[in-house]
């Protein structure tokens, strides 16, 4: 479904932010990407949706190569990306947002079942403006419903816990875990945390720029814990050290 060909970013001053990113992403899968902050997971998601522009590689979506398509005929194609800050839209509803994304009048009860999956009460947000009014946590989760709108071939979210209550991430945590297995495109999800890990069906490493590893859940995981609990401890570190 998904292909990346020796795929590079490059800042204008010459520093290399990606390199030589070779993935391939089957379709149907919940594929969550993680490893430490700057090493490049969020500039990979903006690649893909055609945010940015890669300085070398290939991107094949479907079988075309979509490289040189701005991010508006991706989305034609069925990328959808929600973003780790999104936007607000001044003079714009909650229901007339999801009703853009989706492409169609939306009933009430869809309305409720897009809002209810994010963690909110449809009746009491269809009707409010996407202003000032909602908070950064609440504004994340409409983001959020738009994207489950779109019912996109491949959805990409970045970060998605960020900002919301442990309620919220719970719900929404089960909500990744419905879409898959309703065959509802191909999820891929940028998170450090360890629930939405543990649901994936793989995961990629990207550190330092490149993808450091990649692999079915069952392989991946237990190395990334196993890590974590070490960085944790100190003390164990120096233990495990010295019984080499």
């Amino acid at each position: 479904m998904l292909k990346l060909e020796h795929l590079a970013w490059t800042l204008p001053d010459g520093a290399g932010i990606l390199h030589d990113v070779d993935l391939a992403i089957g379709g149907g899968r919940l594929v969550v990407v993680t490893g430490p902050n700057g090493g490049g997971k969020t500039t990979l998601a903006k690649l893909i949706a055609g945010i940015e522009t890669p300085s070398a590689g290939r991107i094949v979506f479907d079988g075309t190569d979509i490289t040189d398509m701005d991010v508006t005929e991706r989305a034609r194609r069925g990328i959808a990306y929600a973003f780790q800050q999104p936007v607000r839209f001044k003079g714009l509803t909650v229901r007339s947002l999801l009703e853009l994304a989706a492409g169609e009048k939306l009933s009430e009860e869809t309305l409720c079942g897009l809002l209810g999956k994010v963690g909110l009460c449809a009746n009491e947000y269809m009707d409010r403006e996407m202003n000032a009014g909602l908070s950064g946590g609440e504004i994340k989760r409409i983001e959020i419903a738009t994207v489950l709108a779109r019912r996109a071939k491949l959805s990409i979210f970045d970060e998605p816990e960020a900002g919301i209550d442990l309620w919220s991430f719970a719900r929404l945590t089960e909500t990744f875990e419905e879409l898959r297995s309703e065959g509802a495109g191909t999820l891929m999800v940028i998170s450090h945390q360890e629930r939405i890990l543990s649901i994936a069906d793989e995961i990629v490493v990207i550190a330092g720029g490149r993808v450091r590893a990649a692999g079915p859940r069952e392989e991946i995981l237990p190395g990334l814990l196993a890590d974590e609990k070490a960085a944790l401890c100190p003390l164990g570190r120096e233990r495990t050290h010295a019984g080499r």
